[in-house]
């Protein structure tokens, strides 16, 4: 199955787009349709897009007259409905898939800490408006929540994914994180078992294949998470 009768609506360097096209790409799925949106033209508003996502948010997946929209949901609905295609991304032992699913509710952490905590906080406030103090305590409870992913990859081992010793829904879901964190300054070399799981899933086929197309032409401004 390639995938024909699914469309995707997304937008480059979107965290949510890349995690569900990880996903895709895991499970073999790679024609299907898809549609690139600019946030910078508020094309994920339109009406097309609120038609099937009356919160105008991307992603927005079709499979056949299916829509499934936030990410993590088409992460599961792919390994749900499909789970003979291409990889398999939740292990078939309990104590295998018990671990999955911790592990990929449990990065809920890291979006909150990372992404609505410090990244936001520093893209989206004005200069003149950010409080020091404040600051220092966002810094604090990144360095804190990255400490502990460090600590679980170092557990596992030199060749560990985020959730065991294969590639699951996990990582969909971990690795789009780093990499905006990568490209936003974070040294991630602080975190010797994360920077080794950065570059062992960065040149992993299917990370490859679904790139942000704009990180590829343009930096990212490393002065967001530079001084971590």
């Amino acid at each position: 199955m390639s995938g024909e009768n699914m469309f995707l609506y997304w937008g480059s360097g979107s965290v949510p787009c890349w995690k569900a096209m990880l996903a895709l790409a895991e499970k073999g799925f790679t024609n299907y349709k898809n549609k690139l949106c600019s946030f910078q033209k508020k094309e994920h508003k339109s009406e097309e897009i609120l038609a099937l996502n009356p919160r105008g948010q991307l992603p927005t997946f079709k499979d056949g007259n299916v829509v499934v929209n936030e990410s993590n949901a088409i992460i599961e609905y792919l390994e749900n409905e499909y789970p003979n295609n291409g990889a398999k991304l939740l292990p078939s032992d309990k104590a295998g898939k018990a671990r999955v699913f911790q592990v990929y509710h449990e990065l809920a952490n890291m979006h909150s800490v990372l992404v609505d905590g410090l990244i936001h906080y520093k893209m989206f406030t004005p200069k003149d408006q950010i409080d020091e103090n404040q600051l220092q305590v966002r810094y604090t409870a990144c360095r804190k929540e990255m400490g502990i992913w460090d600590t679980k990859l170092e557990k596992g081992g030199p060749n560990a994914y985020i959730a065991g010793n294969s590639f699951t829904m996990a990582d969909c879901v971990a690795f789009p994180y780093l990499a905006i964190a990568k490209r936003l300054g974070m040294k991630l070399q602080k975190w010797p078992a994360i920077d080794g799981y950065y570059n062992r899933m960065s040149v992993r086929p299917s990370v490859k294949a679904t790139w942000p197309p704009h990180w590829k032409e343009t930096p990212g401004d490393t002065s967001i998470l530079g001084d971590l």
